[in-house]
């Protein structure tokens, strides 16, 4: 995530992190890590280009971290609980989708097993939606033979 004034009256952020929204009017929350703040005074280009490294050596971490796929259909669970709370209740309203359609990949480069490509699949497919759930009829409706 980040933000600017472009009149100066707050700070550059850099916050990189895993957020979700809470509110129609987005509000966020989420944790993050190595957010860089710079203020419009003095050098602040230089303060942004020297905070950028510590959130690359960040992602490159995450990179690191190899996921197999109990460990991702894991993954897209908790996201998935995050997302539809109420699916995983007794009795609440089923959800959309499935955890596992979560994990279906948009881009040819998002088909690596890695924290982060993993994470990002999920945060797109959560937030642009646009995935087909997948229901199982329990058996097709007769059709009928003859033409009205």
């Amino acid at each position: 995530m980040s933000g600017n004034a472009n009149d100066g009256t707050s700070s550059y952020q850099m916050v990189p992190g895993f957020f979700r929204f809470v509110c129609a009017n987005g509000l966020m929350v989420g944790d993050s890590f190595n957010e860089v703040k710079v203020r419009h005074t003095g050098d602040a280009i230089h303060e942004v280009i020297e905070g950028a490294p510590n959130v690359a050596e960040q992602v490159e971490c995450f990179k690191s971290i190899s996921l197999d796929e109990a460990e991702r259909k894991v993954f897209a669970h908790v996201v998935h609980e995050l997302r539809f709370p109420e699916a995983h209740k007794e009795g609440g309203k089923p959800a959309p989708v499935q955890a596992e359609v979560l994990l279906k990949t948009r881009h040819s480069g998002d088909r690596l097993s890695d924290l982060w490509t993993v994470g990002n699949v999920l945060q797109e497919n959560i937030i642009r939606g646009g995935l087909q759930a997948q229901q199982r009829l329990v058996q097709p409706a007769p059709r009928s033979a003859f033409r009205m």
